[in-house]
C-alpha cells in the first residue's frame, strides 16, 4: 500500500537520533560529531503538522567540540540523550555521555549529566543505545560494551553496571526484565526492586564515570538465547535491534543481519530479517526476510500494531507487526542510510532521518494502521458464506424446496 511522506532538508544538519515527546512535537539530534568539519552539533524541536509540515521552535547548540547527540529517548516531557564531552575533558579521563533536557513550551533546557562510559585514549565509545522503561522509572545506556541501569531522571545508578564481551546493539525493556541484544546473543536479566530506592540526583562535582557502589545490586541473567540457527548462527549473522512490544510482555521483535557463506570466493549479499517471538519459551513464531541490505534501524509504533525499518538499500519499510506482512516500502527514501526512526504518540506518523542532512515525514492512514491480514482474510471469508447462502436460497426458492 502507498503512503503519502514528505522530504525535508536540513542545511547541514547530518541527522543521528530523533524521538516524539508527542503527536505533534518531534526532537532531533545531530551535526558533524567531534570532527572539525565546522558543523556545529545540536538539538532541534519541531511541530510536525498532519499535513507532514515541520516548522522549527527552538534549537539548542552543544558546547564547541562536544559529539553529536547519537542516541535519544523520552518520557514526554524530558529527552535523554547520548552527547560526548568535548575533548578537552575527555583528556582528563571525564566524559559526561548521558544528558537530560526538560521540552517546556517548545523550548530546551539542561537538566542534569551523568558520566557512564570509560575514556579511553585509544578508542573513544560513544552512548549508542538510550531506552526508557514503558513507564519511565528505569533507564537503560550502553556504549559497546557496558550497560548502566539508572534511575529516571536522576540518572542514579540501581544495580552495579555490565560489562560484556559481545558488542552491544540494543535493549529493550519488559515489565520486569531487561533484554540486551548482543551481537552474538540475547541476554535477559531481571530488574531489581527499585521500591525502596529513594536517592536523589547526585551533586558530586566529580566528572566521568564513578565506581560501581558494591551495594547496589547485580543485575542477575535470566536467559542466554542464541541466534537461531535458521540465520546461520553468530558466525554468519548478528542481532541489531530488538524491541518488546508496547502492551503484550510475550512479543519480542529482533533484527537479524545475516551475511551468507563463501562460494568460489564471493561473498552473497547481507540479508535483513525480522522475527517475532515468543517470550514465554523463547521461540521464534515468524520471521520475514526484508531486504538483502543489513538493517540500520528499527522502531515499533505506541500502538503496537506497526513496524518500522532503515535499511542500507536507503528505504525505509512498514511491516504489519502481528503478521509481518509488508505494508509499505518507500525506496530510496534518503540519499545515506537512515539513521532513525520515531513514530508520533499517536501512531499517526512516522518520521525517519539520515545524515544527508534530511527528515522524512510519513502519513500512516487509518486504514494502514489498523491493517491486519487475519482480518481482511475473515471479511471475505464472510462474503464468500453470505454469497453461498444467497445463491442456496434462490436456488431453493426456484425448485419450490
Amino acid at each position: 500500500m502507498r503512503v503519502a511522506h514528505t522530504s525535508h532538508a536540513l542545511s547541514a544538519f547530518p541527522v543521528y537520533s530523533s524521538a516524539f515527546l508527542s503527536q505533534s512535537e518531534l526532537v532531533i539530534g545531530g551535526g558533524g560529531g567531534a570532527t572539525k568539519s565546522g558543523i556545529k552539533n545540536k538539538l532541534r524541536v519541531f511541530h510536525v503538522g498532519n499535513d507532514r509540515s515541520i516548522e522549527q521552535k527552538h534549537e539548542l547548540e552543544l558546547a564547541r567540540g562536544e559529539d553529536a547527540p547519537m542516541s535519544m529517548a523520552t518520557d514526554g516531557k524530558t529527552i535523554v540523550c547520548g552527547i560526548n564531552s568535548a575533548s578537552e575533558t575527555l583528556e582528563k579521563g571525564e566524559n559526561e555521555n548521558c544528558r537530560v533536557f526538560d521540552v517546556d513550551d517548545g523550548k530546551l533546557s539542561f537538566v542534569r549529566t551523568k558520566g557512564t562510559l570509560l575514556v579511553k585514549p585509544d578508542d573513544l565509545d560513544f552512548q549508542k543505545v538510550t531506552v526508557l522503561s514503558f513507564d519511565g522509572s528505569l533507564l537503560a545506556v550502553a556504549g559497546p560494551n557496558d550497560l548502566s541501569l539508572l534511575s529516571y531522571p536522576s540518572l542514579m545508578p540501581v544495580a552495579q553496571s555490565l560489562k560484556l564481551d559481545k558488542e552491544i546493539y540494543d535493549a529493550t525493556f519488559m515489565k520486569t526484565k531487561l533484554i540486551v541484544a548482543t551481537t552474538a546473543d540475547l541476554q535477559v536479566y531481571s530488574l531489581p526492586d527499585t521500591s525502596t530506592n529513594t536517592a536523589s540526583p547526585s551533586k558530586s562535582k566529580k566528572k566521568g564515570k564513578q565506581k560501581a557502589s558494591t551495594s547496589l545490586p547485580l543485575l542477575v541473567c535470566e536467559h542466554v538465547i542464541d541466534i537461531p540457527s535458521l540465520f546461520g548462527g553468530a558466525s554468519g549473522s548478528s542481532f541489531r535491534a530488538a524491541r518488546i512490544h508496547p502492551t503484550l510482555d510475550t512479543v519480542l521483535y529482533t533484527v537479524v543481519n545475516t551475511v551468507p557463506s563463501r562460494s568460489r570466493g564471493k561473498s552473497g549479499p547481507r540479508q535483513a530479517h525480522v522475527s517475532k517471538w515468543n517470550t514465554e519459551n523463547w521461540t521464534v513464531e515468524k520471521t520475514r526476510k526484508v531486504g538483502d541490505r543489513g538493517i540500520t534501524c528499527f522502531s515499533i509504533s505506541p500502538d503496537g500494531k506497526l513496524l518500522g525499518y532503515g535499511s542500507s538499500d536507503l528505504s525505509v519499510g512498514l511491516l504489519d507487526a502481528t503478521t509481518l506482512n509488508p505494508v509499505s516500502t518507500i525506496l530510496k527514501a534518503h540519499e545515506f542510510p537512515p539513521t532513525t526512526l520515531a513514530f508520533n504518540t499517536n501512531s499517526s506518523l512516522l518520521v525517519s532521518g539520515s545524515a544527508d542532512n534530511s527528515i522524512r515525514v510519513i502519513t500512516l492512514p487509518d486504514q494502514v494502521r489498523g491493517s491486519n491480514w487475519s482480518f481482511f482474510m475473515l471479511i471475505i471469508l464472510t462474503l464468500i458464506v453470505l454469497m453461498v447462502a444467497y445463491a442456496l436460497q434462490r436456488y431453493s426458492n426456484t425448485l419450490g424446496w
